[in-house]
């Protein structure tokens, strides 16, 4: 029986050949090969195909097909995923390093492999360029009630074995990868921080980033779903809070 590689490397996308370039170049950087590289697109008609198919990226498995969504695309992808962990990187954003992989393969032996692995996050522009760190920092000692103070980890740096996984819930169409993890952590006796040093590079103009009057709505549903009403309004005053004094200063 053949092995399983460690990782599945998942990139969903459509119509992205302007951001998907540096994705592509940071996946084939990767010093830890023990992978597979599955980019599903939606039927992309400006060349995106094109490069990912002279990207030479070892592993890769290239499916182009009509989906729904986003989320119904990361359901086929995550449908076809043989690794024993999967992270989700979506065109635009890469790993932080030719050594992130290797980080995280040394994290997953040392620890036995524990449910989740996860990251701290940095933003950057079109340009590549340094924007600044996430607004939420990822804890030391992730925890699932650290989901009720909003997506604490980002969802790429998130890295959770396959066998705890579920599909995504297509319903929500903006924020349907913070339930996601929150059914992840659910299921996860032991998550293991990688360090400080950042494990992903996020573009920040996003499909969330662009739609997110309705993302806070379903993330307001979700968090309501799992952690109460009470506490959901409690975290939100404060979110209010946090944010007039961003501005005030």
């Amino acid at each position: 029986m053949e092995k399983s590689p460690l990782f599945s490397v998942i990139t969903v996308c459509y119509n992205s050949a302007a951001t998907i370039g540096p994705t592509l170049e940071s996946v084939k950087s990767q010093t830890f090969t023990d992978y597979e590289y599955i980019v599903q697109d939606g039927r992309s008609t400006d060349g995106t195909v094109a490069m990912v198919e002279k990207s030479g990226i070892a592993g890769l498995e290239l499916v182009s097909e009509r989906d729904t969504g986003i989320y119904d695309a990361m359901n086929r992808a995550l449908g076809r995923a043989q690794g024993v962990y999967v992270i989700f990187l979506n065109a635009g954003d890469a790993f932080h390093g030719a050594d992130a992989l290797a980080r995280l393969a040394a994290v997953a032996e040392r620890e036995d492999r524990p449910g989740i692995i996860y990251g701290q996050t940095i933003l950057v522009d079109g340009k590549r360029k340094y924007v600044g760190p996430r607004h939420l920092t990822a804890p030391k000692d992730l925890q699932l009630d650290d989901f009720s103070r909003g997506m604490v980890v980002c969802h790429q740096a998130f890295v959770p074995l396959r066998r705890i996984t579920g599909l995504y819930n297509a319903d929500y169409r903006f924020s349907a990868d913070y339930e996601w993890c929150i059914k992840c952590l659910q299921h996860s006796r032991h998550n293991i921080y990688v360090g400080d040093e950042p494990l992903i590079e996020y573009l920040k103009e996003g499909t969330t980033t662009r739609n997110r009057r309705r993302s806070l709505i379903e993330r307001w549903q979700i968090m309501a779903m799992y952690f109460g009403l009470w506490t959901t309004l409690c975290r939100h005053a404060s979110f209010v809070a946090r944010a007039i004094k961003r501005r005030s200063l």
